[in-house]
Protein backbone atom coordinates (compact mmCIF):
# COMPACT_ATOMS: atom_id res chain seq x y z
CA UNK A 1 0.00 0.00 0.00
CA UNK A 2 2.80 2.14 1.05
CA UNK A 3 4.53 1.43 -2.43
CA UNK A 4 1.42 2.49 -4.39
CA UNK A 5 0.75 5.49 -2.31
CA UNK A 6 4.34 6.54 -3.40
CA UNK A 7 3.53 5.88 -7.06
CA UNK A 8 0.53 7.76 -7.09
CA UNK A 9 2.45 10.82 -5.35
CA UNK A 10 5.52 11.15 -7.66
CA UNK A 11 2.63 10.38 -10.21
CA UNK A 12 0.97 13.72 -9.02
CA UNK A 13 4.12 15.54 -8.56
CA UNK A 14 5.17 14.79 -11.97
CA UNK A 15 2.11 16.32 -13.21
CA UNK A 16 0.81 18.57 -11.36
CA UNK A 17 4.69 20.83 -11.08
CA UNK A 18 5.00 21.48 -14.52
CA UNK A 19 1.47 22.83 -14.93
CA UNK A 20 1.87 24.95 -11.54
CA UNK A 21 5.52 26.77 -12.92
CA UNK A 22 3.89 26.98 -16.63
CA UNK A 23 1.26 29.12 -14.44
CA UNK A 24 3.41 31.09 -12.61
CA UNK A 25 5.64 31.25 -15.57
CA UNK A 26 2.88 33.00 -17.92
CA UNK A 27 1.77 35.18 -14.91
CA UNK A 28 5.26 36.49 -14.04
CA UNK A 29 6.34 39.47 -16.92
CA UNK A 30 10.00 39.19 -18.04
CA UNK A 31 11.33 42.02 -18.09
CA UNK A 32 9.83 42.65 -14.60
CA UNK A 33 10.60 46.35 -14.85
CA UNK A 34 9.56 47.89 -18.38
CA UNK A 35 10.89 51.00 -19.89
CA UNK A 36 8.39 52.95 -21.59
CA UNK A 37 9.86 55.20 -23.75
CA UNK A 38 9.35 55.55 -26.96
CA UNK A 39 7.45 52.98 -28.30
CA UNK A 40 5.96 54.48 -31.54
CA UNK A 41 5.51 51.31 -34.02
CA UNK A 42 6.41 51.63 -37.53
CA UNK A 43 6.97 47.77 -37.79
CA UNK A 44 4.97 44.34 -37.81
CA UNK A 45 6.06 41.03 -37.33
CA UNK A 46 3.92 37.88 -36.80
CA UNK A 47 4.01 34.93 -34.46
CA UNK A 48 2.51 31.62 -36.02
CA UNK A 49 1.57 29.07 -33.79
CA UNK A 50 0.20 25.68 -33.83
CA UNK A 51 -0.38 23.02 -31.07
CA UNK A 52 3.04 22.78 -30.27
CA UNK A 53 5.27 25.01 -31.52
CA UNK A 54 6.09 29.07 -32.90
CA UNK A 55 7.37 30.70 -35.24
CA UNK A 56 8.47 34.30 -36.10
CA UNK A 57 7.06 35.53 -39.42
CA UNK A 58 9.19 38.89 -40.80
CA UNK A 59 8.55 41.02 -43.39
CA UNK A 60 9.97 40.29 -46.76
CA UNK A 61 11.81 43.60 -46.87
CA UNK A 62 15.16 45.21 -47.85
CA UNK A 63 16.50 44.78 -44.17
CA UNK A 64 15.52 41.11 -43.92
CA UNK A 65 17.00 40.75 -46.75
CA UNK A 66 19.64 41.82 -46.27
CA UNK A 67 20.40 39.67 -43.19
CA UNK A 68 19.71 36.95 -44.33
CA UNK A 69 21.26 37.53 -47.74
CA UNK A 70 22.01 33.58 -47.50
CA UNK A 71 19.08 32.24 -48.38
CA UNK A 72 19.21 33.53 -51.86
CA UNK A 73 20.66 30.58 -53.10
CA UNK A 74 19.26 28.25 -51.35
CA UNK A 75 16.26 26.58 -51.64
CA UNK A 76 14.00 29.17 -49.73
CA UNK A 77 12.44 31.47 -52.64
CA UNK A 78 13.11 34.63 -50.67
CA UNK A 79 13.41 36.72 -53.68
CA UNK A 80 10.05 35.23 -55.08
CA UNK A 81 7.64 38.14 -56.26
CA UNK A 82 4.75 36.45 -54.07
CA UNK A 83 6.80 35.80 -50.93
CA UNK A 84 5.94 38.26 -48.30
CA UNK A 85 6.70 36.91 -45.25
CA UNK A 86 9.93 35.08 -43.84
CA UNK A 87 8.96 32.32 -41.26
CA UNK A 88 11.52 31.34 -38.90
CA UNK A 89 11.91 28.96 -36.21
CA UNK A 90 14.40 27.12 -33.48
CA UNK A 91 13.91 23.72 -32.44
CA UNK A 92 15.35 19.75 -31.31
CA UNK A 93 17.47 18.86 -34.06
CA UNK A 94 15.68 14.85 -33.92
CA UNK A 95 12.24 16.17 -32.96
CA UNK A 96 12.01 18.78 -35.14
CA UNK A 97 13.86 16.63 -38.57
CA UNK A 98 11.89 14.13 -38.18
CA UNK A 99 8.58 14.77 -36.92
CA UNK A 100 6.93 17.14 -39.83
CA UNK A 101 3.92 16.71 -38.09
CA UNK A 102 2.18 15.29 -34.83
CA UNK A 103 1.27 11.95 -36.78
CA UNK A 104 4.75 11.64 -37.36
CA UNK A 105 5.95 11.17 -33.58
CA UNK A 106 8.11 8.90 -32.80
CA UNK A 107 9.85 7.95 -29.56
CA UNK A 108 13.45 8.39 -30.27
CA UNK A 109 13.07 12.10 -31.38
CA UNK A 110 10.70 12.31 -28.42
CA UNK A 111 12.77 11.00 -26.01
CA UNK A 112 15.72 13.21 -27.37
CA UNK A 113 13.77 15.94 -26.98
CA UNK A 114 12.72 15.66 -23.71
CA UNK A 115 16.31 14.83 -22.61
CA UNK A 116 18.71 17.14 -24.47
CA UNK A 117 19.65 17.44 -28.18
CA UNK A 118 21.22 19.56 -30.54
CA UNK A 119 19.52 22.49 -32.01
CA UNK A 120 18.49 23.47 -35.83
CA UNK A 121 16.87 26.77 -37.42
CA UNK A 122 13.65 26.05 -39.72
CA UNK A 123 13.44 28.65 -42.72
CA UNK A 124 10.20 28.99 -45.33
CA UNK A 125 8.50 31.68 -47.08
CA UNK A 126 4.64 32.75 -46.74
CA UNK A 127 2.54 34.67 -49.15
CA UNK A 128 -0.10 36.93 -47.90
CA UNK A 129 -1.61 35.90 -44.22
CA UNK A 130 -5.60 36.58 -44.32
CA UNK A 131 -5.88 39.20 -41.21
CA UNK A 132 -7.65 37.51 -38.04
CA UNK A 133 -6.46 33.95 -38.36
CA UNK A 134 -6.42 32.41 -34.98
CA UNK A 135 -2.92 31.41 -35.21
CA UNK A 136 -0.94 34.29 -35.97
CA UNK A 137 -0.63 37.22 -33.68
CA UNK A 138 -0.04 40.57 -35.10
CA UNK A 139 3.05 42.29 -33.29
CA UNK A 140 3.40 46.16 -33.73
CA UNK A 141 7.19 47.11 -33.34
CA UNK A 142 9.66 50.12 -33.61
CA UNK A 143 12.33 50.84 -36.23
CA UNK A 144 15.34 50.22 -33.53
CA UNK A 145 13.55 47.18 -32.16
CA UNK A 146 12.75 45.31 -35.96
CA UNK A 147 16.53 45.64 -36.40
CA UNK A 148 17.84 44.13 -33.04
CA UNK A 149 15.20 41.33 -33.63
CA UNK A 150 16.55 40.21 -37.32
CA UNK A 151 20.21 40.57 -35.53
CA UNK A 152 19.09 38.36 -32.50
CA UNK A 153 17.50 35.34 -34.66
CA UNK A 154 20.04 35.74 -36.98
CA UNK A 155 22.72 35.13 -34.02
CA UNK A 156 20.96 32.19 -33.65
CA UNK A 157 22.09 30.08 -36.92
CA UNK A 158 25.51 28.25 -36.23
CA UNK A 159 28.90 29.66 -37.90
CA UNK A 160 31.25 27.58 -36.62
CA UNK A 161 33.43 28.38 -39.65
CA UNK A 162 31.79 31.56 -40.70
CA UNK A 163 29.03 30.45 -42.64
CA UNK A 164 25.45 29.04 -41.64
CA UNK A 165 25.64 25.15 -42.09
CA UNK A 166 22.60 24.08 -44.16
CA UNK A 167 21.19 20.60 -43.29
CA UNK A 168 20.23 18.18 -46.87
CA UNK A 169 17.79 16.06 -46.85
CA UNK A 170 15.52 17.34 -44.30
CA UNK A 171 12.14 19.88 -45.35
CA UNK A 172 8.13 20.00 -44.75
CA UNK A 173 8.21 21.50 -48.78
CA UNK A 174 9.32 22.52 -51.52
CA UNK A 175 10.41 26.22 -50.30
CA UNK A 176 11.97 25.97 -46.73
CA UNK A 177 15.30 24.51 -45.07
CA UNK A 178 16.57 23.44 -41.96
CA UNK A 179 19.72 24.91 -40.91
CA UNK A 180 22.02 24.10 -37.17
CA UNK A 181 21.23 26.17 -34.51
CA UNK A 182 22.66 27.35 -31.86
CA UNK A 183 22.07 26.45 -27.84
CA UNK A 184 21.01 22.65 -27.16
CA UNK A 185 17.20 21.97 -26.65
CA UNK A 186 14.86 20.27 -24.48
CA UNK A 187 11.55 20.44 -23.57
CA UNK A 188 11.74 22.98 -20.80
CA UNK A 189 13.90 25.00 -23.10
CA UNK A 190 12.05 24.41 -26.12
CA UNK A 191 11.47 26.36 -29.19
CA UNK A 192 8.85 29.06 -27.29
CA UNK A 193 11.23 29.38 -25.01
CA UNK A 194 13.48 30.77 -27.91
CA UNK A 195 10.72 32.85 -29.48
CA UNK A 196 9.74 34.58 -26.05
CA UNK A 197 13.42 35.63 -25.62
CA UNK A 198 13.83 37.01 -29.44
CA UNK A 199 10.24 38.89 -28.74
CA UNK A 200 11.71 40.13 -26.02
CA UNK A 201 14.73 41.18 -28.00
CA UNK A 202 11.98 43.53 -29.84
CA UNK A 203 10.92 45.21 -26.84
CA UNK A 204 8.11 42.66 -26.03
CA UNK A 205 7.24 41.86 -22.96
CA UNK A 206 5.96 37.87 -22.43
CA UNK A 207 5.73 35.63 -19.67
CA UNK A 208 8.81 34.49 -17.47
CA UNK A 209 8.45 30.92 -19.35
CA UNK A 210 6.36 30.03 -21.81
CA UNK A 211 6.99 26.44 -22.53
CA UNK A 212 3.28 26.07 -24.59
CA UNK A 213 2.33 28.64 -27.79
CA UNK A 214 -0.95 29.13 -26.02
CA UNK A 215 0.74 30.49 -22.75
CA UNK A 216 3.48 32.80 -25.00
CA UNK A 217 0.25 34.40 -26.67
CA UNK A 218 -1.74 34.65 -23.45
CA UNK A 219 0.99 36.51 -21.92
CA UNK A 220 2.22 38.99 -25.05
CA UNK A 221 -1.43 40.28 -25.01
CA UNK A 222 -1.96 40.48 -21.54
CA UNK A 223 1.51 42.63 -21.31
CA UNK A 224 1.64 44.35 -24.29
CA UNK A 225 -1.13 45.90 -24.89
CA UNK A 226 -2.78 47.38 -28.14
CA UNK A 227 0.79 46.93 -29.57
CA UNK A 228 -0.48 43.14 -29.96
CA UNK A 229 -3.55 41.34 -31.75
CA UNK A 230 -5.02 38.52 -33.46
CA UNK A 231 -3.95 38.77 -37.20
Amino acid sequence: MKTIRRVVLWCLVVIVVPIVLAIFGTLIPNPWVFSDEDRTPTRHILVVSNTLHTDIAIPIDPESLTVFDFLVDTTVPITHPNARWLLIGWGGRSFYLETPSLSDIKPGPTFRALTIDSSVMHVDVLGEIVPGSPDVTDIAITEAAYANLLSEISASFARPNGSVQPIDGFAFGTTDKFFEGVGSFNALLGCNVWTSRMLRSAGMRTGIWNPLPGLLTFSLGVYNGEAVSPG
